[in-house]
């Protein structure tokens, strides 16, 4: 939970809204909605994918107007809400893209908005590295001032984003998803910042869909589902059932995944001290079919490397490689998709999906050559049943599968993923962060799909950093660290806390 602060003894709250609605072609987004957020607060608002978040940002940053309800900031009643108001009061945003400019150094775009509210003709580059300076010194960080915004990773792009943002005079920032691509250690630095920040006085709206990090961070909670607030509540009174239960509507027992296998019996997979110079070394583990086997590090710790050599996408310098007790191997994904290993990708929209094709389109793309009919044409017929068959397999919620499957929620463009690995009929399926940026009912859903192909057999790899994912569908776990496996976990023998303890030591 947030720390005990100034807005417990505050008299007037920095923002209020009160009954706030606004509506789409006749979709209403928001109903209702009312807001208080005091000085110095950590105020979570959360909700899944779709709940009215991101409409209610906007309205609170003046980029899109209310149909109705009041808006009051710093105790002004704003009868219309611009962008420039908003910043003028002390409102900045940091969107998940973080709005910075690659091309210019750490130092530039911190002090950039300082420079152009002074209206100069000429720059003092001592001035912009003092001025990023006293930023970074107000929340008790250091980052190189002249390393180029691009090239940075990013939780420094985040840190670069609160900085910018302090020296706008901010006195709420609100995050939005804030901890979507950063890694265990990355997320815990970043919560040591906004209570750096609430110690300035200065309140946070942390917008995300994540439950422990609403249970560890905030002060207070406002759920909202299908834009109408369901609980604004003490955060000190919730727990994660509540908390999914609020989001969601229902009631989502997820039960851990229990492996009912023969370790005696030969693998279905075996790797034995595989190297991939550069990335990682001497690698060595057993998957059984109907295993789900986790493996977990930070970022440079050579998980996903791991993941990409298995799939033949990165070359194997020494060590080797057996299914059902046969040598394999993986000179390219060619000879991986031969042997009936799939991949699904961290980033789904750049690397697992044609965004702008159809759902179908999506689904059939490993599988068309098995799905010609006389005269090596395209059988239709079996083409729309293998479709059905994997759009109902995996619950995959779209009106028809002509739609292009970027129309659809993160959520149901992960399980489009799944079903184009699935229709190829894989042995093993690994899987990078298989539910990356997805709200936490179909995180759920999820899970509970991956745990069913388990049990028809499917050996399972999941790569992630997400300890209660790791937690919850893995029998094993495997932990690397500098390009090596450092410990080997049974879930059984582990609890959360010491295997996010371990994840994150050096």
């Amino acid at each position: 939970m947030g720390s005990p602060i100034a807005f417990a003894l505050a008299v007037q709250p920095f923002l209020s809204l009160t009954n706030i609605s606004k509506s789409y072609a006749g979709v209403r987004a928001l109903e209702d909605v009312s807001l208080t957020v005091y000085p110095g607060e950590i105020h979570c608002l959360v909700g899944e994918n779709g709940s009215g978040k991101s409409t209610l940002i906007k309205i609170i940053a003046g980029v899109v107007q209310p149909d109705a309800g009041q808006i009051v900031i710093n105790g002004k009643t704003m009868h219309r809400l611009h962008p420039i108001d908003a910043i003028r009061e002390g409102i900045q945003v940091i969107y998940q893209d973080f709005s910075l400019f690659p091309n210019l150094t750490v130092a530039e775009n911190i002090a950039i908005n300082h420079e152009l509210s002074r209206q100069k003709r000429w720059v003092n580059w001592r001035e912009v590295r003092e001025i990023a300076r006293q930023a970074m010194r107000k929340i008790n960080i250091q980052l190189d001032l002249d390393a180029t915004v691009s090239e940075i990773p990013v939780a420094d792009k985040q840190l670069v984003a609160i900085c910018r943002a302090l020296l706008q005079n901010a006195k709420l920032i609100i995050m939005d998803e804030a901890t979507t691509a950063l890694t265990e250690r990355e997320i815990r630095s970043l919560f040591d910042v906004i209570h750096n920040v609430q110690r300035e006085n200065v309140a946070v709206l942390f917008v995300s869909h994540k439950l422990d990090e609403v249970l560890e961070i905030a002060d207070k909670a406002l759920i909202i589902r299908n834009g109408k607030v369901v609980l604004d509540v003490d955060a000190r009174e919730l727990d994660r059932s509540k908390l999914t239960y609020y989001m969601t509507g229902r009631n989502i027992e997820e039960t851990v995944y229990e492996w009912q296998g023969d370790s005696d019996k030969p693998p279905l997979l075996e790797v034995r001290h595989l190297s991939s110079r550069g990335n990682f070394e001497d690698v060595t583990f057993q998957l059984h079919a109907g295993e789900i086997l986790g493996v977990t590090g930070l970022l440079g710790s050579g998980r996903t490397e791991l993941a990409l050599a298995l799939f033949g996408a990165i070359p194997i310098d020494a060590g080797e490689i057996a299914l059902d007790g046969q040598p394999i191997v993986l000179r390219s994904i060619q000879d991986a998709i031969t042997h009936r290993i799939g991949y699904v990708p961290e980033d789904r929209l750049t690397e697992g999906l044609f965004l702008e094709s159809s759902v179908g389109n999506n689904i059939l793309a490993r599988v068309l050559d098995g799905l010609k009919g006389s005269g090596q044409l395209l059988d239709r017929a079996l083409m729309k049943a293998t479709t059905q068959e994997w759009i109902g397999r995996l619950s995959i919620k779209a009106p028809h599968a002509e739609l292009p499957v970027k129309s659809l929620s993160g959520g149901n463009q992960q399980r489009v993923v799944l079903a184009k690995w699935l229709a190829s009929k894989p042995r093993v399926l690994i899987l990078n962060g298989p539910t990356m940026g997805v709200d936490v009912g179909s995180k759920m859903e999820l899970h509970e799909i991956i745990k069913q192909l388990a049990r028809e057999g499917l050996g399972v790899i999941i790569i992630s950093d997400d300890v209660p994912e790791l937690m919850q569908t893995c029998n094993r776990i495997l932990l690397m660290r500098r390009g090596r496996i450092v410990e080997h976990f049974d879930r059984r023998q582990i609890t959360e806390m010491d295997l996010t303890q371990r994840l994150v030591a050096v």
